[in-house]
């Protein structure tokens, strides 16, 4: 299995809703580089086993540098394509939208919970969003209509 890479908000987001657990059965393990573990070490000191740390080999891309991201952000997007990641997951639109000019598979946290939802490891993605939502995660209403519409949980729809 290719490498899978996340950024700190994923594995906070996900802590904060019970639901980390889905990065291991979705993908395995999840590497994170330093500046993440340093990140999330307050709200998550402990990681599961499949969540590790790891350095990266080489300078960062240029490119990422010139993009002025937080060290978080730069580390697993210089991490994603040193290792030639299968997928990057991250929230901060800054951040995604480099990350997929260089040619990275990008998911953001609503997209796991999705794919949990289309795997069979969730029943229903509105709950996890909604609990997203509640602790202060931002996600504009028009994409929490298509994640709904998508997941077959639309207002219609129920």
């Amino acid at each position: 299995m290719a490498a899978v890479i996340a950024d700190a908000s994923v594995l906070i987001a996900l802590g904060q809703i019970g639901q980390l657990s889905l990065l291991e059965k979705l993908f395995g393990e999840v590497m994170i580089p330093p500046a993440v573990a340093r990140e999330i070490a307050p709200s998550l000191p402990r990681l599961p086993p499949s969540i590790r740390t790891q350095a990266l080999q080489g300078a960062l891309d240029p490119r990422v540098v010139e993009a002025a991201l937080d060290a978080g952000e730069s580390q697993a997007i210089g991490l994603a394509l040193e290792t030639e990641a299968e997928r990057l997951i991250l929230d901060d639109l800054p951040a995604r939208r480099l990350a997929a000019r260089l040619g990275l598979s990008v998911v953001g946290t609503a997209g796991v919970l999705f794919t949990a939802k289309q795997k069979g490891l969730l029943p229903a993605v509105r709950p996890s969003l909604d609990a997203l939502r509640d602790q202060g995660f931002r996600l504009r209403q028009d994409v929490y209509e298509q994640l709904l519409s998508a997941a077959g949980e639309a207002k219609a729809d129920t």
